[in-house]
């Protein structure tokens, strides 16, 4: 069978019709012999970047996709999204004021389609100044642990001007240095560890500072789909000891700590330390995010306050992250966005 992308995307196109009867009748082979079918295809028009298309739309995805009765299928930009279609989802991730502006206007003429994720709701996550914001308003204290994030500094401008700014908030070092923007571009992923007050001023603004959190040397990336939770192991930054903060100088650059990798799932770790989060404090975690960010695709990275049990801080929070490193994605991925089926979605992700 033909895949949907590789088709051109008109309104009206008959090519798309084949490739939908097609895939209704792989359904249900004796819709013919005159039984019906309660199965319908749900079309996922889909904007996405190369990367994210390679990472994403891997083969087994598509598969199993197209045996659930889901068709992805490529939104050509080079027309009106409204000529285009029908599509019951839209799933994108892409940036510009531009793009924003097409996806609330198509969201404003067609209610009928789910719109993944609405674009004022991602916007937010882009910006590393308010990013946290909903994690720092809950409170999360309780018999399963507490959730916190890290006391943090924004930087606009003025390298110079750093050193006395950090000392005025009375922050301690060592910091993280992260880029003020996350779009999701390798830059935005770079940061660096600062071990004295001196180097401070050598940092590029726009960025954020965040005071480093010893964690065993571990993160925990919770992945969120719809309701669906996935959480998984990756290493991170050494803990930092005071002899350590004593005799290392200079600040420390890391093009990205956090990848497939660097997993750290069959690791011979601490069990202190490899011990994932309590799965009620995590369920109870993700219900209020996804009510308060209005998204339904994110991850957060999650650390353990080492020498702790139950002291965690949210340190990122990433929209449409890495799906495709995540186990079994193709299975959580269609059993969500079949579970957007008209009469099964609600416009605002319950609390």
């Amino acid at each position: 069978m033909r895949l949907r992308e590789e088709l051109p995307c008109r309104n009206g196109d008959d090519g798309k019709e084949e490739v939908i009867e097609e895939v209704q009748n792989q359904l249900c082979p004796v819709m013919n012999s005159g039984f019906s079918c309660p199965k319908r295809v749900i079309v996922v028009g889909y904007a996405l970047t190369s990367k994210k298309i390679k990472s994403f739309l891997q083969p087994k995805l598509q598969g199993l996709a197209r045996n659930k009765g889901i068709l992805f299928v490529a939104i050509d930009h080079n027309m009106p999204l409204s000529d285009q279609g029908p599509f019951d989802i839209v799933l994108h991730k892409l940036t510009g004021r531009e793009w924003r502006q097409v996806l609330e206007d198509y969201g404003q003429s067609h209610p009928e389609v789910t719109v993944l994720d609405p674009p004022d709701a991602i916007q937010h996550l882009r910006n590393r100044q308010y990013m946290l914001q909903a994690v720092a308003d809950l409170n999360l204290s309780d018999s399963y642990g507490k959730v916190g994030v890290p006391r943090q500094l924004v930087i606009k401008r003025n390298a110079s001007a750093i050193p006395e700014l950090v000392n005025r908030a009375g922050m301690t070092l060592p910091l993280v240095a992260k880029p003020l923007v996350a779009d999701g571009s390798a830059k935005s992923h770079e940061l660096s560890l600062v071990y004295e007050q001196y180097s401070l001023h050598k940092l590029e603004p726009p960025l954020v500072l965040q005071e480093f959190v010893n964690h065993g040397g571990v993160l925990f990336k919770v992945y969120i789909v719809g309701d669906a939770i996935k959480v998984v192991r990756r290493f991170s930054l050494p803990d930092v000891s005071k002899w350590e903060l004593s005799k290392d100088a200079g600040l420390y650059h890391f093009p990205r700590v956090s990848c497939a990798a660097a997993s750290a799932d069959d690791a011979d770790l601490d069990p202190d330390v490899a011990e994932l989060p309590p799965r009620p404090l995590l369920e109870k975690l993700a219900k209020e995010l996804r009510w308060r960010l209005g998204l339904r695709l994110f991850n957060l990275d999650i650390i353990r306050e080492y020498g702790t049990r139950d002291h965690f801080y949210v340190i990122d929070i990433n929209y449409f992250p890495g799906y495709g490193k995540m186990p079994e994605y193709e299975h959580i991925f269609t059993d969500f966005l079949l579970s957007l089926r008209p009469g099964k979605y609600k416009k605002n992700p319950a609390r």
